[in-house]
């Protein structure tokens, strides 16, 4: 069976502000980052090639993803709740989604309901 490319997009824990509502109570960058490489090694341990992208809110976060797509062709992509949880980034959210769909048209693209489940949401669809 051939290995399957899964990149994990979002935006860089360190520029996050934790306080926004619509974020889980008492996560931190130290957190989402030991989750972040909890689940890589989770992944890479079930015959998985991941890839983490950490994007900023600026004008340039979907290029980053879009430009990570372009490297290789992605199997999976798995979207941060940082990009699509909180209200204001709705527009962003948007760019993101589109990004993928133009740069990997055959990607699954699945969502995480915490910082805890990236590894669920990846397998639910590849």
């Amino acid at each position: 069976m051939a290995v399957k490319n899964v990149l994990i997009a979002g935006i860089d824990p360190d520029l996050v502000d934790f306080s926004m509502p619509g974020l889980p109570p008492g996560l931190n960058a130290a957190k989402l980052h030991a989750e972040l490489k909890n689940t890589e090694a989770d992944l890479t341990g079930m015959g998985y090639a991941v890839e983490i992208c950490f994007t900023d809110l600026g004008e340039t976060g979907a290029a980053v993803v879009a430009e990570r797509l372009k490297q290789k062709r992605f199997d999976c992509v798995m979207i941060g709740g940082g990009i699509r949880l909180p209200a204001p980034n709705l527009q962003f959210f948007e760019r993101v989604i589109n990004a993928v769909h133009e740069g990997a048209p055959q990607a699954k693209i699945c969502f995480n309901a915490s910082a805890t489940d990236m590894t669920a949401a990846v397998t639910r669809w590849v």
